[in-house]
Order: C-alpha cells, then sequence, then structure tokens
C-alpha cells in the first residue's frame, strides 16, 4: 500500500498573489503530489499551503518550494502580525497513511539536509525530527524571530542543524527554516466580538497550556517571578497541547485568539472552542465563530458533532453529512466565510474523485447501469445494497425513537443503536463498489499474457488469487448484513411503534443480502483450487444464511402479531 505524507509550508507572504502562485505553481511540478489547499493571510503576511504525496515526491516538492520562496521572499522587508524567522518560515511533515512518525521524521530530515547543503539556509529540526531536547519546541527555535537571527545562528547553543552559522547577505534574505515531523495540528482562530488585542491576548495566556508569567502582586502589572535558575515562573493554561496568542485581524475588523492545537487528543477543536467561549465570557467577550487555516481532519468535525449532538440529546446515529452541518454550525465555522467541507477536510481532498463509484449515482442510474449489458454490477454489488439499505431502516427507526415526543430519557440508548447501524450502513455501502471492483480483478487477471509457460504460470496464479478475493468479499457481505437484524429485532421490540414495519422492511432486506452474498460465495468458490478453503467459507456463508431465514421469520412473525387488528 503507498505511503503517504503531508507536507504543510508556511511561506512568509500573504499579500502578494503572485508570489505565493509561483510558489505553489514549483510545488506542483513534481508528478504525484496533490496541492489540497492555499490560505494566504494578509495581516499574517503568511500562506500555508498543504499538499499530500508520498515520502519522495513529497521531500522533492517541498524542495523546489522552499528553493522557490527563497528567490522570490526578501525578509529583510516582512512584516506582518504572525511569528516568522524565515521565508520559508517551517515546513512540518505529517504523516497520513501507511507510514510511521519515525519514518517521516527521517524524511524531513533529509530534506533539512538538502535545504542546508544546496540552498545555503540555517535549517532547525524541530518536532519530531529534532536532534536536541530543546529543539522540540519550535517556538524555540524561532525565538526573538527573524529579528535575533544574526546573533542566534552564531552561537554554540542555537548553531543551525545544517546549513550555515554565520549570517551572510544569502542568509538576511532567506533568514531561517524549521523542518520537522509532526502529529496533525489544527491551526484555528476564534473571533471575537472585541478589537481589543489585549483582551484577546488575555485570552490566550487563560487557556494555552504555556499560560503566562506569575507575578508579584498585581497580577498584570507586578514584576515576573523567576524560579531558581532565573526562568519565568509561568501559570499554566487550562488546555493542553495547545499554542495561542491574541492579535487584531484588519481585513476583518475584529481580534481573535489564535491558537494550534497540537495535541487532538489531549484537547479536540470542540474542547478548545468551549473553554475559549467559557474565558471569553468571564471577560464580558463572545467568540462569534471559528476559522480554521489550512486543513482539518475528518475526524476533529465529528468528534464536535458528536459532542454538540449529545448536550442537545439528539441521537448520534446520523449521517456523515449531517454531522459536518451541525459541527459548522455549532463553531461558527462559516462566520466569516463559507465552509465547504470538500475544501477544508483532509481526507475530502484526497479522496477518489474519480466519479467512477456506484454509490456516487442517483438510484436510477444504479439501476440502469445493473439492467445493462455489462456484467457488473451485479448480485454482490446489489445484495450489498439491499444490506445497506436495511441497516439504513433499522437506524431511522432509532433516530426517531430517538427524538419522540416523551421518550427523551430513552434518547441515548436509542443513539447507540442508530451509531451501531450507521456503522453496519457504511460498511456495507463500502462493499457495493468492493465486489464489482473484485469482480473486475478476476477479468483483468484473465487478461494477462499466457505466450510462455512463466505467463501461463503467472496468469493462472493471479486468476486464483483474485478469484479468492472475489469469494473473501461477499461472504464480509454476508456476515456484515447478518448484523443488521439486530439493528431491526431491538426497533421492532422497542422502537418506535408507528414505525415498526419500516424496521420489518429492514429485516427482508437483510435475509435477501445474507443470502444473495451467500449465492456469489458460492459460484466464487467453485473455480477455486484450493478446495479446502472453498468448502470451509462455502459452508461458514451457508450457516449464516440458516439462521438470516430464521430471524427473518421469527421476526416477521413478531410483526404481524403487533398489527393485528
Amino acid at each position: 500500500m503507498k505511503q503517504l505524507i503531508e507536507c504543510v509550508p508556511n511561506f512568509s507572504e500573504g499579500r502578494n498573489l503572485d508570489i505565493i502562485k509561483q510558489i505553489t505553481d514549483e510545488i506542483e511540478t513534481v508528478e504525484g503530489i496533490s496541492l489540497l489547499d492555499v490560505d494566504p493571510g494578509a495581516s499574517t503576511n503568511r500562506t500555508v499551503v498543504t499538499f499530500v504525496g508520498e515520502p519522495h515526491d513529497v521531500m522533492e516538492a517541498a524542495f523546489r518550494g522552499i528553493r522557490k520562496a527563497q528567490e522570490l521572499i526578501d525578509m529583510r522587508g516582512h512584516h506582518g502580525d504572525h511569528p516568522r524567522f524565515g521565508a520559508t518560515d517551517v515546513c512540518p511533515f505529517v504523516p497520513v497513511s501507511n507510514i510511521t512518525m519515525e519514518e517521516t521524521a527521517e524524511f524531513a530530515r533529509q530534506l533539512a539536509k538538502r535545504v542546508g547543503d544546496e540552498l545555503g539556509i540555517p535549517v532547525f529540526c524541530y518536532e519530531n525530527s529534532a536532534f536536541k531536547p530543546e529543539r522540540r519546541n519550535l517556538a524555540n527555535c524561532r525565538q526573538g524571530e527573524y529579528e535575533a537571527l544574526k546573533e542566534r545562528i552564531c552561537t554554540k547553543e542555537w548553531k543551525p542543524d545544517f546549513g550555515p552559522n554565520k549570517f551572510t547577505e544569502s542568509v538576511a534574505k532567506s533568514g531561517a527554516s524549521a523542518i520537522g515531523a509532526r502529529d496533525f495540528l489544527i491551526a484555528v482562530n476564534f473571533n471575537l466580538n472585541t478589537t481589543s488585542t489585549r483582551r484577546a491576548n488575555a485570552i490566550a495566556f487563560d487557556v494555552r497550556e504555556k499560560g503566562r508569567p506569575k507575578r508579584e502582586g498585581n497580577p498584570i502589572t507586578g514584576k515576573i517571578m523567576k524560579d531558581a535558575n532565573g526562568e519565568n515562573i509561568m501559570i499554566p493554561g487550562t488546555l493542553k497541547g495547545t499554542k495561542a496568542i491574541g492579535w487584531f485581524i484588519k481585513e476583518y475588523g475584529i481580534a481573535q485568539v489564535s491558537m494550534n492545537i497540537t495535541s487532538m487528543r489531549e484537547t479536540p477543536l470542540h474542547v478548545a472552542f468551549e473553554e475559549v467561549c467559557r474565558k471569553a465570557g468571564a471577560r464580558g467577550i463572545r467568540v462569534t465563530g471559528t476559522e480554521i487555516v489550512g486543513l482539518v481532519p475528518k475526524s476533529a468535525l465529528i468528534d464536535a458533532a458528536d459532542y454538540f449532538l449529545a448536550k442537545q440529546q439528539r441521537s448520534l446515529g446520523i449521517d456523515e453529512a449531517e454531522k459536518m452541518k451541525i459541527a459548522i454550525k455549532s463553531m461558527g465555522l462559516d462566520d466569516l466565510k463559507p465552509f465547504v467541507p470538500e475544501e477544508k477536510v483532509v481526507e475530502y481532498m484526497i479522496a477518489d474523485k474519480s466519479g467512477n463509484r456506484l454509490v456516487d449515482m442517483t438510484c436510477e442510474g444504479f439501476a440502469n447501469e445493473t439492467a445493462s449489458e455489462s456484467p457488473a454490477p451485479g448480485g454482490g454489488s446489489i445484495s450489498a445494497y439491499m444490506g445497506a439499505l436495511g441497516a439504513a431502516l433499522g437506524t431511522m427507526v432509532a433516530n426517531l425513537s430517538a427524538h419522540k415526543p416523551g421518550w427523551d430519557a430513552k434518547w441515548k440508548a436509542f443513539s447507540e443503536v442508530a451509531v451501531k447501524g450507521q456503522q453496519i450502513k457504511e460498511d456495507l455501502i463500502h462493499l457495493v463498489d468492493e465486489d464489482t471492483n473484485a469482480f473486475n480483478m478476476i477479468m483483468n487477471a484473465f487478461g494477462l499474457p499466457k505466450g510462455t509457460e512463466e505467463e501461463k504460470a503467472a496468469r493462472k496464479a493471479a486468476i486464483q488469487e483474485a478469484t479468492k478475493y472475489a469469494t473473501e468479499v461477499p461472504f464480509r457481505t454476508v456476515k456484515r448484513s447478518f448484523d443488521v437484524f439486530d439493528i431491526c429485532e431491538q426497533m421492532i421490540k422497542k422502537g418506535n411503534p408507528n414505525s415498526v414495519t419500516d424496521a420489518a422492511v429492514g429485516v427482508l432486506c437483510a435475509e435477501a443480502a445474507v443470502t444473495g452474498a451467500y449465492l456469489n460465495v458460492k459460484i466464487n468458490a467453485s473455480s477455486l483450487a484450493d478446495k479446502e478453503f472453498a468448502n470451509q467459507i462455502v459452508g461458514e456463508a451457508h450457516d449464516y444464511v440458516m439462521k438470516a431465514r430464521r430471524n427473518k421469520q421469527r421476526l416477521i412473525n413478531l410483526v404481524d402479531k403487533r398489527l393485528d387488528f
């Protein structure tokens, strides 16, 4: 499976769109790179770029972007609201799939060395790529910003990991860069109904992990207290894994608390939002909305939606698109400009956009494609879709029951059923296309060359491997469709009585799905040379069919009795 790394370089230019485009164009010259987001800020004079690809492609694209930024950006005249010390201020690598943090950190170090050696830019390796503990924290590497760079890089303590340690004319122009590997970071600004930077900073100090300096006497003007080592004594903030400052944004005419959430595990996005709201409220200020800078992982918004739904005592078992709406409106993500999930959520940006998925068709289009002379989609895909419909019906009854007047005390139990039903539905929807993909794998294997004995042997092995997979996929449909019975049975017995027949139709869908998928298991297994495997998987699938038939009859009889009049 492909290894994927996300790269999020921050360039110290947010006003000249031509310069920004030249940099991103250079990044896109690397084949295999997907440019996901370009987010310039005029007040910060900074642009956050996000792209993704395989490790070596990402390293090359990052190098080209850094080289172009060195050419076009002169730090000697740079001013902006955001801390910075170089034309490419930071360049973090983030592991996305099939790659460890350790591997990602090593790729970042390789890039850092190349940037230092070939471009002559001082480079500090930070976060998980740091060679020294004190350099893990970006703020330590960037202390004093560009203005302090001339003296700092000449010291033994802050000699760059790669590149020159002298403030040459080239370094004066490019500044330094921090290159590293980190977990996914959420860059978020909380909009305030004030123009006061001082108030925004106070809120930021209330919440950020570092907190604020402890003072003697007056907490605002008193002398900062020091420890035995001469370091400031700090009063920690309330949110672990966060960094924050307050600033005024001219383009919006408001102050913001600007935050980096460096650990979503310790501080989820919705927790940060609620805490900033609480601290702002204590100071007579209201959070009017939230601005995501760059991209956000889907889980952050789904978790937020679940949190706000639970606060409302609403079922969490709703469609993902609906959860996106809940998250957007609950945190005011569209306060300053429209928030389009397809353009801001990482998983949506890197998803397959070919438009070839069966499940993306209309109901009519899917039916027409099935009816065409093409052999796929066939019975396996239809079985998976019937199972998905059964799960959807059971989930619908659970959601209706969770919101039924007078049943408020039961909402959580119904929500748990709906969440389970949604997951079953999503798994089966995935199997709709996977069954057709498995069939296509067999067809591709049959199309392999067979001119020599070696080619014949390779073709035969490929056919057997594809056929085995095409047997396993409908078996997964058998098992997952069987799980629909539990959802529907609970709703027939405990759900909204007005929807009992909906749950009953879900039962019929589940039985048809299990039986249909079993037949596909059986016909595909008949072509397998491994008869032991074939007999075992067919036997297990048949057992599910027998249980499904008994369940269907028992539950339909139960519904009939409830409907007697």
